[in-house]
């Protein structure tokens, strides 16, 4: 990927981008009958994580950014609540959800430290 754009450099909007794929990944695993909504809330939720990392590093104040990192914040939490309910509906295996919930954690500890070093600054 070509880095154009200041947030294209961002460490936690390339976590975030992954962390869609592996959205899609598991959300691919669903059973069809989620298809029109846990899956689509799933992956609307996932991929709102890095249009708001985009959109908030666009010259804005550091306050305007951080508005923007909690609502990609807020976004990656209705992903987990996704996968509760997954969990709840024993769509998938244990391990499966164990090894998501990680993947994800690592992104949200990063968006929060940075919405945490602008909100310093």
């Amino acid at each position: 990927m070509v880095s154009r754009y200041k947030f294209q450099k961002l460490d936690v909007y390339r976590l975030a981008l992954l962390y869609v794929e592996e959205v899609y990944s598991v959300a691919n695993r669903f059973p069809s009958t989620e298809r029109f909504n846990l899956t689509s809330q799933f992956i609307r939720a996932a991929t709102s994580i890095p249009l708001n990392i985009a959109e908030g590093s666009t010259g804005q104040s550091d306050t305007e950014q951080s508005r923007y990192l909690t609502i990609a914040i807020r976004s990656y939490l209705e992903t987990i609540a996704c996968i509760d309910l997954v969990e709840q509906r024993d769509y998938l295996d244990h391990e499966t959800l164990d090894q998501f919930r990680q993947c994800g954690h690592n992104l949200f500890v990063k968006l929060v430290a940075f919405r945490n070093r602008l909100s310093e600054r």
